[in-house]
Parts: structure tokens; sequence; C-alpha cells
């Protein structure tokens, strides 16, 4: 699987109230709503920043930080964004995003600059910066993860086969 798009940048300790604020946990429940005010705590004009189907968040570490909110990393779906890459993600966060299909990726972040050209290529470890002239090793999945990547996570996988897990 590759992943192909445009790096925008946020910094460590992004927590899930920060992706999507908890004053919304209530008053919206429609996700496409709820995506309107992705980052806006952090920053107002984050969402017209994004290119749906191209923009891959590229932060530091503890992505994804606090609550067990699955609306965090759907939303971050929602928007549009590709991939997530950061040095560390909050362990709920991960088994959130791969559960919904949304992939998460190891590395050091630190190099990637804003409106980078990457190339995420989940076969082969490897993160490729064309701007930076870099080739990055990722934190492999493994073919459980690929394969919930693959089916566009587990409730996806399931639908597929039957209510079986074929991994």
């Amino acid at each position: 699987m590759k992943i192909k798009g445009e790096a925008v940048l946020l910094g460590d300790n992004i927590n899930t109230d920060f992706i999507i604020s908890g004053r919304y946990k209530f008053s919206i429940t429609d996700m496409k709503e709820l995506a309107k005010h992705i980052m806006e705590d952090i920053d107002p004009e984050f969402p017209k920043k994004l290119k749906p189907g191209i923009s891959i968040i590229v932060a530091g570490e503890n992505f994804g930080m606090g609550s067990s909110r699955e609306q965090a990393p759907l939303v971050i779906k929602e928007s549009g964004i590709v991939c997530v890459v950061a040095k560390s993600f909050a362990r709920i966060f991960y088994r959130n995003g791969f559960n919904i299909g949304l992939p998460l990726i190891q590395a050091d972040t630190s190099k990637i600059k804003e409106g980078d050209a990457l190339l995420v290529d989940i076969d082969n470890s490897l993160l490729e910066d064309a701007n930076q002239k870099l080739k990055l090793k990722i934190e492999p999945l493994s073919p459980v993860m690929q394969k919930l990547l693959a089916d566009g996570g587990i409730v996806n996988h399931l639908k597929k086969h039957q209510g079986k897990l074929e991994l």
C-alpha cells in the first residue's frame, strides 16, 4: 500500500480535544459538520489548509493523547486527511485509528516541513520526502494491521468477510 500526499505540520502532544474540541461532543453529531471544526483550538484556519485526499498530518510525540473518543480519528478521516505520520501515538487513539481504517505511521518526523511532498510506502516500511530528498524508515505494520487498512477498518473487514476475522 502506498499513500501520496502533502505534509500539514502539527507539534507534540496533540490531544483528542485539540483534534475536535470537547465542546462539540454532544452538540454536533454529524461527522461532516464536526470535521469543519478540526484543530480549531490550535489553529482556526486549519480546515482551510487541508486538501482532501492529499493532506497528511505530520506530528511529533504522543499524537492523539487524551480521551478514548472515537470522534477524533473519525473527524480526521472525514476531513479528507489520508494519513497521520507522527513520532509516537497514544495507544487508544492508535487502536481507534486502525479500527476505522485511518493509516497511522510512526517515523522520525523532525526533518519534514510544511507542504513537503510525501510518499508513505507501507509495504516496504519507508517514508519518502521528495522536497527534502529523504528516505526514512517507518515502524513496520503487522500483516493484520495492513489487512485492516486495506479493508477500510475492522467494521468493513467484518462486513467483507461475513463477520469473521480473515487475517
